[in-house]
């Protein structure tokens, strides 16, 4: 096919830095310039007789053809955008300058990447709509799931996955995974790799290309962000950069809802033995005792007093007395079922509420496990201390129809159990005689 362009100019427009596309009424290719090839990854041979839509991003050919249809009745088209792969398979956003030629039955056509203007544009509404993630989501996991769509829209992937670090024990957990199911061990021992070597890594397995970065908060490796992309085309030092920018803000709302988090925790639990605090467990005894009437089910309270820690507290010493009543919480806790509830209300003060009962002597008997619990002995730095404890019971119906009633008769019967020596456990007397 003769070229529409002759060898001088051909040489004037290979200096242009923007492509120069000629094409015909047919939409083939028919001339392109040397920046043809740096920006969609084709040399002129290759593209010379094909179809200028076979190039065109798919989703992207029915408003290219509409407008290619505009530009050859007449109507000059300037600032066109549309996407074009790549012969390595990488996207790139093309804007347009083109007019048709009457006489020579031809398009002309002027393309200017502006891939890397895109992304520019993508990262600053990305951070914009990543901040608005951070202060409307309520948890992270809604987080994780609209950041994963933010960044989808910007960087293709197959794989979204947030791993995280226990700050306990070390442990890799992966709070988000957005790939068809469990993250593969390929994501794991690539984003433990990242959070080892603190930088981005990059792995190729099973025509899978993964890339992890780590994430930051307080300036602290917490773990890592990783994608997959599947194909050849493997992830570039964009991709990296972009990724790096993403992780970065994303750091940062990990770290203020885990700082949220914990100050809602500290605001509801006892800092000292991490029970729930009295305003925690009165919100949970409210509630018990309306579901239990509208079930017509029964529910406890009970009231627990050390006997004789002011003692421990004299002899041993605080630091002592304070480890003994976070073993007295943990032990309290092993005895209880799942749905019930142990708080301290003060000093060496505890109350437990008992849910689902199909019995009252079934609080008896959680009370007595309590009881019999605490008498064996503590070791507490190498010293022995033995503990006891006075408690009280008293049932929802029985005792009282509300959180106050049955309140007061469960902490009447632990003072009666204190009076009669302590080391006891008494009920009230509507429900079992102690």
């Amino acid at each position: 096919m003769e070229t529409p362009v002759s060898a001088p100019l051909g040489k004037i427009l290979d200096l242009l830095l923007d492509a120069i596309c000629v094409v015909d009424a047919e939409g083939h290719y028919v001339f392109v310039s040397a920046a043809f090839e740096r920006i969609f990854g084709y040399a002129p041979d290759e593209v010379i007789g094909r179809r200028m839509i076979e190039l065109v991003h798919p989703e992207d050919r029915e408003v290219t053809l509409r407008t290619a249809a505009a530009i050859m009745d007449g109507k000059h088209a300037s600032n066109f955008q549309n996407r074009y792969v790549r012969k390595d398979g990488r996207i790139v956003h093309i804007m347009w300058s083109a007019r048709w030629s009457e006489v020579d039955r031809v398009r002309i056509a002027v393309a200017r990447d502006i891939t890397e203007l895109k992304r520019a544009e993508s990262m600053r509404l990305a951070l914009h709509a990543i901040s608005e993630t951070a202060h409307a989501a309520q948890d992270l996991p809604a987080v994780f799931g609209q950041v994963h769509q933010i960044v989808g829209g910007i960087l293709p992937m197959t794989s979204f996955i947030v791993a995280l670090r226990n700050p306990a024990d070390g442990r890799l957990e992966v709070p988000y995974a957005a790939c068809g199911g469990e993250a593969p061990p390929t994501a794991g021992n690539l984003a433990a790799e990242v959070i080892r070597s603190n930088k981005a890594v990059q792995s190729t397995t099973g025509g899978s290309n993964w890339l992890g970065v780590p994430l930051y908060a307080k300036e602290n490796p917490i773990g890592a962000l990783v994608v997959e992309r599947q194909g050849e085309s493997s992830h570039t030092k964009a991709d990296t950069e972009l990724l790096e920018f993403v992780a970065t803000q994303l750091g940062t709302v990990i770290e203020r809802k885990q700082d949220q988090v914990q100050l809602h925790h500290l605001a509801l639990h006892d800092p000292l033995t991490d029970l729930p605090n009295r305003t925690l467990f009165h919100n949970r005894l409210q509630a018990t005792l309306v579901s239990a009437a509208r079930a017509k089910t029964l529910a406890a309270l009970l009231y627990i007093d050390l006997d004789g820690f002011k003692q421990v507290n004299d002899l041993h010493g605080h630091a002592v007395g304070d480890l003994l009543l976070c073993e007295v919480a943990a032990r309290i806790r092993g005895c209880l079922r799942e749905h019930d509830t142990a708080a301290r209300i003060g000093g060496d003060e505890f109350v437990v509420l008992l849910d689902a009962l199909a019995a009252p002597a079934h609080a008896i008997e959680i009370a007595e496990r309590i009881r019999t619990t605490l008498t064996q002995t503590f070791l507490l730095q190498g010293q022995m201390i033995r503990m006891s404890a006075s408690i009280g019971v008293a049932t929802f119906p029985l005792d009282g129809e509300n959180s106050e009633q049955l309140g007061k008769a469960a902490d009447h019967a632990m003072y009666r159990a204190k009076k009669a020596g302590g080391n006891r456990t008494h009920a009230s007397d509507k429900s079992i005689p102690g």
